[in-house]
């Protein structure tokens, strides 16, 4: 299992990198046309709204499966061993059943909502651009299963022991 997550962060890395390259490109060729050719490109603005967003999108999922998210655990780390395991469980859980619902199947039902309508600025329909949406949906629930497993077996730590805790 470990494999696969592993496969997975390497592909969504690459993923980002290029999204980010893309946008980069992009921003930088916006900029000359609005600055030195003073003729503003119309779909060069439409395409960075949807690379920022494919980027957000799997870029926060990227860092959901290597629990670089922000986390404040300031309590949990006060409980006992065996309340901290609940807890965790309970929020690994609470997060899957908002990634499965918000992402996954409200993603499903904006993508089928909006398949077939175009998009002004860019010769794409907006249905597939919003496919990130369950995609990194699914990509965060089996994280979330991932994290879960590994804290149910004991492979993982369910808070962060070696976090600093400066409370004076």
């Amino acid at each position: 299992m470990t494999a696969v997550k592993n496969a997975i962060d390497r592909a969504l890395t690459w993923l980002c990198v290029v999204l980010f390259a893309a946008l980069v490109l992009d921003v930088v060729w916006q900029v000359f046309a609005r600055q030195v050719l003073n003729s503003p490109s119309g779909w060069s603005e439409e395409l960075a709204k949807y690379l920022f967003i494919w980027l957000g999108l799997f870029g926060s999922a990227l860092v959901f499966g290597e629990r670089g998210h922000i986390s404040v655990d300031i309590l949990a780390r006060r409980l006992p061993p065996k309340v901290q395991l609940v807890v965790a469980v309970i929020v690994q859980l609470s997060i899957l059943a908002l990634a499965g619902l918000v992402l996954v199947w409200g993603g499903y039902r904006v993508v089928d909502l909006a398949w077939d309508q175009n998009l002004t600025g860019l010769p794409l329909n907006v249905g597939p651009l919003y496919l990130a949406l369950p995609i990194s949906g699914v990509l965060t629930v089996l994280y979330t299963l991932y994290h879960l497993i590994r804290i149910i077996t004991g492979a993982e730590l369910a808070v962060d022991s070696d976090a600093e805790l400066d409370l004076t």
